[in-house]
């Protein structure tokens, strides 16, 4: 009957032996390159800034992440808020987590 089919026969795939041990090789590879680059800075990031959030004290010139920039009067610790001077006038209250970085000492002098 197969007079003008010809037979079909598997043959195996080339580099098919040892798949299991390159793959996992492979995923350990993704693994290492995800934690370095990835998981390791955030982790670090996030360790600096509750240093910071730790520092913070009376008379620290800030710069909050909404783009606010201001003098530290008023730290109050047991519901991690602070009250920031924008000048005489204006006093705002915020978290501590919305403080992005400590600013050097006269900053605002010279804006």
């Amino acid at each position: 009957m197969s007079f003008f089919i010809a037979n079909a026969y598997a043959t195996p795939a080339a580099g098919a032996e040892g798949g299991g041990m390159s793959m996992i090789f492979m995923l350990v590879v993704f693994a290492a390159i995800f934690y370095f680059m990835i998981f390791r800075p955030q982790n670090k990031r996030v360790k600096e800034h509750k240093n910071l959030m730790s520092s913070l004290a009376k008379g620290d010139e800030v710069l909050t992440s909404g783009g606010l920039v201001g003098r530290i009067v008023k730290v109050t610790d047991e519901n991690d808020y602070i009250t920031i001077e924008l000048n005489e006038s204006n006093q705002v209250v915020i978290k501590k987590d919305y403080v992005s970085a400590v600013l050097p000492k006269g900053t605002l002098k010279s804006l």
